[in-house]
């Protein structure tokens, strides 16, 4: 049967946030008249989940929690999930879209923070710091030249030319280095910035290789041992952006051999759960790595802009059905509810159900004041402003059409 949910109190609405979001998240809800919000410091386990789950109408996390097929089960009154990061490789997005809960996430509010997190790396890279640090601290005093370059004038090798992409490029220009990008989207350039043809050419012509790519197929181990078999010698690695990008095992070798210079690692396949539980990776053998705990968007900025821009989002789904930038719906960009009563109604994207959706209000004698309708390869998302007399009968008849995942009635 059909999900069906007439409008609630906002103090009714029960959200829950997870994996210590930042508080601003919190004060955006507070601040809209939203007052029932479960918060913890961390994913909570599988059983805790379900049972915090099984009344809630939004939920958000970060990157731990797995919201899976068999977890949204437990999730009857969900309406959307928050992703307050980059990424949304831990929701089932299918799943999601069949049980009508759209999906929203953060994907530029981090982006100044990677960029210079990067740029620090590309300079104390070219520079041999870590190296260097690490034999200081073991007592080693090796001052020296050799290995130990300007930025100035080096060739930077980005792949995935989108905003924190571009947001690098325009940075290291400003250190004075030739910029080169590969994407499979045909790109604008930035500044002087230019393609460079193919990934094959950028490994073999750029002093430093950084990437900024989603979790794809075409990106699982781009970065294998026949990608670094083409990369300039001594060139340098950097990886911002998905641990299953670059081979783990092939970069091992390749700085055991000495063909890469250097490496930051800011992501890897396999995670730590907690910061009690050990990191393993074969690369802490090497001191001319820089290996850190996925921290790439972890500054206080990145998490405050985060915090305000995934919460804002879900309100605006909340109070008006509005799913303007979500991962997985279909994006439906509503003005402010004002006098009327709107009916969002969610199905498979089936031929007809938009003729009996307005079948059933003329048979109630609806008098439609505006309509949006758009649909995905899974699902359809029509909303109806209608008069707020004729509401309820109208509400009840489309739940029974066929093809019907959920239908919210706001005013």
């Amino acid at each position: 049967m059909a999900n069906q949910t007439t409008s609630l109190a906002k103090e009714n609405i029960k959200i829950v946030l997870l994996e210590g979001i930042h508080p601003s998240a919190e004060e955006v809800f507070r601040e809209d008249g939203y007052s029932n919000i479960f918060t913890a410091p961390k994913s909570l386990p599988q059983d805790e989940l379900k049972e915090v789950l099984a009344d809630a109408n939004f939920l958000g996390i970060r990157s731990r929690t797995q919201v899976t097929k068999e977890l949204l089960s437990f999730a009857p009154k969900l309406s959307a999930i928050g992703c307050f990061c980059i990424g949304t490789n831990q929701v089932d997005l299918d799943a999601a879209t069949q049980r009508g809960i759209p999906v929203f996430n953060a994907p530029f509010a981090n982006t100044r923070s990677v960029a210079e997190l990067v740029l620090a790396e590309i300079i104390l890279l070219l520079r041999g710091v870590p190296a260097k640090s690490a034999a200081a601290h073991r007592g080693e005093w090796n001052k020296s030249a050799i290995n130990s370059f300007e930025t100035r004038g080096k060739i930077l090798g980005i792949v995935g030319y989108g905003h924190i992409g571009t947001q690098i490029g325009i940075l290291a220009e400003g250190l004075g280095m030739r910029v080169q990008f590969f994407d499979i989207e045909k790109q604008l350039s930035l500044g002087n910035a230019r393609p460079a043809g193919s990934f094959e050419k950028l490994l073999a012509t750029s002093d430093v290789v950084t990437f900024h790519v989603p979790e794809t197929e075409q990106t699982q181990n781009m970065m294998n041992q026949a990608a670094f078999e083409q990369l300039k010698e001594g060139a340098i690695v950097i990886n911002a952006s998905r641990g299953t990008v670059v081979d783990i095992d092939a970069l091992d070798s390749a700085l055991e051999s000495g063909k890469v210079n250097g490496a930051a690692i800011d992501v890897f396949p396999t995670e730590p759960k907690s910061n009690q539980e050990e990191f393993i990776s074969p690369l802490r053998r090497f001191d001319n790595t820089i290996l850190t705990p996925h921290i790439g968007g972890s500054t206080k900025e990145a998490q405050v802009n985060i915090g305000i821009e995934v919460s804002e989002k879900l309100v605006k789904y909340s109070n008006n059905g509005t799913t303007l930038s979500s991962v997985n719906f279909p994006e439906v960009g509503l003005p402010e509810l004002i006098k009327k009563h709107r009916i969002c109604h969610i199905h498979h994207n089936e031929p007809g159900i938009l003729a009996k959706i307005n079948d059933v209000f003329s048979a109630t004698g609806v008098n439609i004041s505006a309509q949006y309708l758009q649909t995905n390869q899974l699902v359809g998302y029509v909303v109806t402003d209608i008069d707020h007399k004729s509401s309820d009968s109208a509400f009840g008849s489309l739940r029974k059409i066929e093809g019907t995942i959920k239908s919210r009635l706001l005013y």
